[in-house]
């Protein structure tokens, strides 16, 4: 295969509420088949699980087949033969797995029938109980694949320690799929219930422990002096906790919990600025799209954070440190210039660095590194491909 020939390409996800790691998939699978790649894409969902959200992003792409999955919560076998069926019927280059369950339930399926296999780390939940044993499992099974792409540089030490060979990690950050929301601060606001005369600021994640939330309302709580609305978009294990957490600051008429809000990025306008107070992170699509949007950023200095805002594009402090985070949240608000200045730089230095074309040529060249056509299982089904791109929702 040279390497200008399209490639096939499938890709495993498990997906939850739309998050970043099913932007990244939503991205890479929509970018690759614009560049003339043929691209599967599974999601192996529950069977009254709700996709409108994930599947909308799809509709505006023909060219991008999209199977849907229907299994039983622990149904690994079931879920493993589907998954080989549709490896010996779509014969992919390459199949790329993403998160926890995909690496771990799927992605062996692929490498028993000879497939190249990569997957993407994009850090872990830390989160207790089982998923930290399926993490860790996750973690001691990355040494397998063909590649394992970091999406930051700290995420290449714990590669390293759980015994990845050096020439399998692939740092490439995440990229920016080149949206930019429309200007409409009042419509953003409205939409949202919120004042439009008044200082907003937005945090925007899941409600899960390393998302740092708690600290961000520690934050708010040392500036009650100033004028100010909050709203925290996302959803997660420890809504009620930080509910009651707002309660007890004397914050909850002043902080709106929006739940889990499809499209979230497009009302980021509403923000004057948007805080991410991770205790640990990769590199979060939330940051690159707050940036798009032109909102000044507060962010902790975890993960690839670093690598995408410096002093001049946006303000950092250390994780849990929230009077530090308050101390950021009253700079922006005292000095609107400014903030607006670090936030022009940021979107400079966006379009430079992680355009989406950039992004996705690193992966392509990962996948061709890894190709191993000489290997591919062949199966007398392997005709019955799905070259027509259309859209295959199986159930």
């Amino acid at each position: 295969m040279s390497a200008t020939e399209p490639l096939s390409i499938l890709h495993v996800a498990a997906p939850g509420a739309v998050g970043g790691l099913e932007s990244v998939v939503q991205s890479l699978a929509i970018g690759q088949s614009r560049e003339g790649h043929r691209v599967l894409v599974a999601l192996v969902v529950e069977p009254d699980q709700e996709l409108n959200g994930l599947l909308t992003a799809f509709e505006a792409a023909p060219n991008v087949a999209v199977r849907v999955l229907r299994v039983p919560p622990r149904a690994y076998g079931q879920e493993r033969r589907l998954i080989r069926d549709l490896c010996v019927a779509f014969q992919p280059d390459v199949v790329h797995t993403h998160g926890c369950r995909s690496d771990v339930v799927d992605a062996g399926i692929a490498r028993a029938l000879g497939l190249a296999t990569v997957t993407t780390v994009h850090g872990s939940s830390r989160l207790g109980g089982i998923t930290r044993l399926y993490e860790l499992l996750e973690f001691a099974l990355f040494r397998r694949f063909d590649a394992v792409v970091a999406v930051s540089r700290p995420l290449v030490h714990s590669l390293r320690r759980f015994g990845v060979a050096a020439d399998r990690i692939h740092v490439i950050p995440n990229g920016w799929n080149g949206r930019v929301p429309g200007p409409d601060r009042h419509a953003a606001r409205q939409t949202l219930g919120l004042p439009q005369n008044q200082f907003v600021i937005g945090w925007v994640g899941r409600l899960i422990p390393v998302k740092g939330a708690d600290v961000f309302l520690e934050a708010l709580g040392k500036i009650t002096e100033l004028p100010w609305s909050a709203s925290i978009l996302g959803d997660g294990v420890e809504r009620q906790r930080l509910e009651r957490m707002a309660a007890t600051l004397r914050l909850q008429r002043r902080v709106t919990f929006h739940g889990q809000v499809d499209d979230a990025a497009a009302l980021f306008p509403a923000f004057d600025v948007l805080v991410l107070s991770s205790r640990s992170e990769g590199t979060p699509l939330v940051l690159l799209e707050a940036i798009a949007a032109g909102v000044p950023v507060v962010a902790t200095a975890v993960g690839g954070i670093p690598d995408v805002i410096g002093p001049s594009e946006g303000l950092s402090v250390a994780p849990d440190q929230s009077h530090a985070l308050a101390q950021a949240i009253r700079t922006v608000q005292a000095d609107p210039a400014g903030a607006r200045q670090r936030a022009a730089a940021a979107r400079i230095r966006l379009t430079a660095e992680f355009g989406l074309q950039q992004w996705l040529a690193r992966y392509e060249e990962v996948y061709r590194n890894v190709r191993r056509g000489a290997a591919r299982t062949q199966h007398p089904a392997a005709a019955a491909t799905s070259r027509n791109g259309g859209r295959d929702h199986a159930s």
